[in-house]
């Protein structure tokens, strides 16, 4: 993890005696087993790690079986991403008196992917090039009600909430799940189901799949109406 100060005021980070209950959510476990052991370098971080899940299905068991301060949620996860995850979780847990709060931790900082998540209920947005002591900053933020993003995402978020003239909810996009944003975006560039399994990292087969999906989702025949789909909407 490089440097990265989330733009927003000073919180309560290491050297406090409170503790924080964190639910670490992302598929690829060594992420996870990184992230625990960055925040927990020092003694006296007050993070707690009370459970961790790899897609939306364990995410939501563990989230309701817990229900931690904060949870740490990856943008792309397998089952329906984290804005499955955020819409999953407020429906089965309702109004509780300790509410959970979500922070976003990705690798992405696509302006999609932070407006989508933010819609969907996260109170902030920080990516995978955060510092350990910087997210458990963050995290203390975020527990404590605060909205704690990246400076540069905090932008997007500030274009599409405040501007008069930003664009309003796209309901045929939020039908795809953000795995399938992600391969419409670069089926529509013109990538190869091969460059795009390549580089998202799953197979040939699941990236033919997950075009079936947008296809069926979104009423459309091939690739080549895909496209001028996702070019009429600026998505590439």
């Amino acid at each position: 993890m490089t440097n990265e100060t989330p733009g927003t005021a000073e919180g309560t980070g290491s050297g406090t005696s409170r503790q924080v209950s964190v639910v670490l959510v992302d598929d690829h476990r060594m992420f996870r087993a990184g992230v625990q052991a960055e925040i927990g370098r020092t003694d006296d971080t007050g993070v707690d790690v009370v459970g961790e899940a790899g897609d939306v299905e364990q995410a939501v068991s563990v989230i309701t079986a817990t229900r931690p301060d904060v949870v740490l949620l990856d943008v792309h996860l397998p089952g329906g991403g984290g804005v499955e995850v955020l819409r999953r979780s407020a429906s089965m847990m309702g109004a509780a008196e300790s509410p959970v709060r979500f922070l976003a931790l990705s690798v992405s900082d696509a302006a999609e992917d932070v407006i989508g998540v933010i819609r969907g209920g996260a109170r902030g947005y920080v990516t995978k090039t955060i510092t350990g002591s910087d997210l458990v900053d963050a995290i203390f933020r975020v527990a404590d009600g605060d909205a704690v993003f990246s400076p540069r995402l905090a932008g997007f978020v500030l274009d599409a909430f405040a501007s008069t003239d930003a664009p309003p909810a796209d309901e045929d996009l939020d039908r795809l799940t953000q795995r399938e944003r992600e391969v419409l975006r670069l089926i529509a560039r013109g990538y190869a189901y091969k460059e795009v399994a390549k580089q998202l990292f799953i197979s040939v087969k699941t990236v033919e799949s997950h075009v079936s999906a947008v296809l069926r989702k979104l009423q459309l025949s091939n690739r080549h109406e895909l496209t001028r789909w996702a070019a009429a909407r600026r998505l590439v």
